[in-house]
């Protein structure tokens, strides 16, 4: 028996990452944050605002998890981050629209095969969760603009760390009721992967913008360039 037909044998449920994964995030900042930098008369790309607005924001939700001194929540993170590049970039900004560009993470759209794949999945039997560093309320007002009833929205609040921290997982196992190893995480993130596979889940890599894996003992069960093909690879005996 191939190694694909026994992961699908034994998976049970799907956990997905969302910022990254299962939305858009890139491309949807930058739309959104296009017009807003041409008002405030930044020549500069909107994409690569948006790059340093991510890596920020995940360098400083990393510090947080790792001084463990209680979580800090997903959009004051973003607040900071945000407010760090703007003045990295010499934007002049008010809190406000701090806080409008943050809550745009909210209204991102899916990937195009995504709702598709998830339709597929669960037709062949499998739960389907979402595991995010995102705060609660921000996942379910996301929840609308991706368009599928998930059968669990788990917000990393819910461990008090962000991942990888192996506690999101280990909340996320408790939460659905499904023991690690019948647990398949799916993230187009390695670091994601990492934390979910150092915890004892299985991990599927969404390598959409073909990026070396990399060294490291921690690697995926499965590696696809997207949600179709990860449908395909594990419903072909459905």
């Amino acid at each position: 028996m191939e190694a694909i037909d026994i992961l699908a044998r034994e998976t049970r449920i799907l956990v997905f990452d969302q910022y990254g994964t299962i939305v858009d995030m890139q491309a949807g900042l930058t739309e959104a944050a296009a017009p807003f930098l041409k008002e405030k008369g930044w020549d500069g790309e909107p994409r690569r605002f948006v790059t340093w607005w991510r890596r920020t924001h995940f360098e400083n939700s990393m510090i947080d998890a790792l001084c463990d001194r209680g979580h800090t929540p997903y959009r004051q993170i973003g607040h900071r981050a945000v407010a760090y590049v703007m003045d990295r970039c010499g934007i002049s900004y008010t809190q406000d629209e701090v806080r409008w560009l943050v809550a745009q993470i909210e209204t991102l759209k899916p990937f195009p095969d995504v709702v598709a794949a998830l339709e597929r999945l669960r037709a062949a039997g499998y739960k389907l969760a979402i595991l995010s560093n995102g705060d609660r309320d921000m996942l379910a007002a996301a929840g609308p603009h991706i368009g599928f009833a998930f059968d669990h929205v788990i917000s990393v609040q819910e461990a008090g760390y962000f991942k990888p921290h192996w506690q999101t997982y280990a909340t996320a196992a408790r939460i659905t009721g499904e023991d690690r190893s019948s647990c398949l995480f799916v993230a187009n993130h390695a670091f994601d992967c990492i934390g979910a596979k150092s915890y004892g889940m299985r991990a599927a890599f969404i390598d959409r913008r073909r990026r070396p894996f990399g060294d490291t003992p921690h690697q995926p069960d499965i590696v696809v360039e997207d949600f179709a093909a990860l449908a395909a690879a594990l419903t072909r005996r459905a």
